[in-house]
């Protein structure tokens, strides 16, 4: 050692640091009460990743960065990716009428602009149910959903119809070409509410991606942490996820780690302003 061969503070002086780092012994940090708070966001949010619940910490008023997050997380072993499960819900083999992808270069700047429809199922004991949800892109809230036990199209046709009774028609509707979304009977409320019909490209999945991500978050977060003992208990469970966990409790990194309703009701206000100057 250094210090056994010349006096402190001429090492010090040499190094350029100070006498008192030279005695100072660091205290480790206790991290307790922190792994605690992210074991506590991680149960209420199993699928979040580190920047995610680093951004929940901040919202109950943690002075926390992201690496000091990830760090922990890792150390708790929490950064696991979930597995992910598949079935197909979708059939483009027919004859109805295909229409063209109106929103893979489309700037997507007001709510009810787009909005994205998909499909998929749920397995309860003894059967398999289907969901249809429709989301707007902008705000990434939910406008219209219904679970139901037939893949026919009033699946699809009742989430549609339940969206534009209580929110204001989108410019325009995007889905996969699937028969539930391609056939006369959805088409034609679409046109009657003069919405433009936009489709992905069959096999093209990316193409219909913000309702891809929503039902995988649907899944992850909801549909494969939950047990429903039968159809009546998955319509309540999940409409409460839907209605209200994930439009007023779930934060969203492209909303600026806001809700949906929050990020809404902040570009209404805003945009309200803005017209009234």
């Amino acid at each position: 050692m250094l210090a056994r061969s010349y006096p402190v503070a001429l090492v010090c002086d040499v190094l350029g640091c100070a006498r008192s780092s030279y005695y100072h012994q660091a205290k480790p940090r206790d991290d307790t009460r922190l792994m605690d708070a992210i074991k506590a966001v991680g149960a209420e949010w199993p699928t979040y990743g580190y920047r995610r619940v680093t951004a929940q910490l901040k919202r109950q008023d943690w002075d926390v960065n992201h690496k000091r997050v990830r760090r922990l997380m890792r150390l708790m072993d929490l950064l696991i990716e979930p597995k992910r499960r598949k079935q197909r819900t979708t059939n483009s083999e027919h004859d109805f009428p295909r229409y063209p992808n109106l929103v893979e270069d489309l700037e997507i700047v007001r709510p009810d602009q787009v909005w994205v429809s998909d499909i998929t199922y749920v397995r309860l004991l003894d059967e398999f149910i289907y969901l249809a949800v429709i989301m707007d892109v902008f705000t990434r809230a939910i406008r219209g959903w219904h679970l139901g036990r037939s893949l026919d199209h009033s699946l699809t046709l009742l989430a549609l119809q339940q969206g534009l009774a209580h929110h204001q028609a989108p410019e325009i509707h995007h889905s996969d070409q699937g028969v539930q979304y391609a056939c006369t009977a959805y088409t034609r409320v679409l046109q009657d509410a003069n919405v433009q019909i936009s489709m992905a490209e069959v096999g093209a999945a990316w193409q219909n991606g913000y309702a891809e991500r929503l039902m995988r978050t649907i899944k992850e977060e909801e549909v494969d942490l939950s047990e429903y003992t039968d159809y009546t208990d998955a319509i309540r469970q999940i409409g409460h996820f839907l209605n209200d966990v994930y439009v007023n409790k779930r934060i969203h990194s492209s909303l600026g780690y806001l809700t949906p309703a929050e990020f809404e009701a902040q570009w209404r206000c805003e945009h309200e302003s803005r017209a009234s100057t």
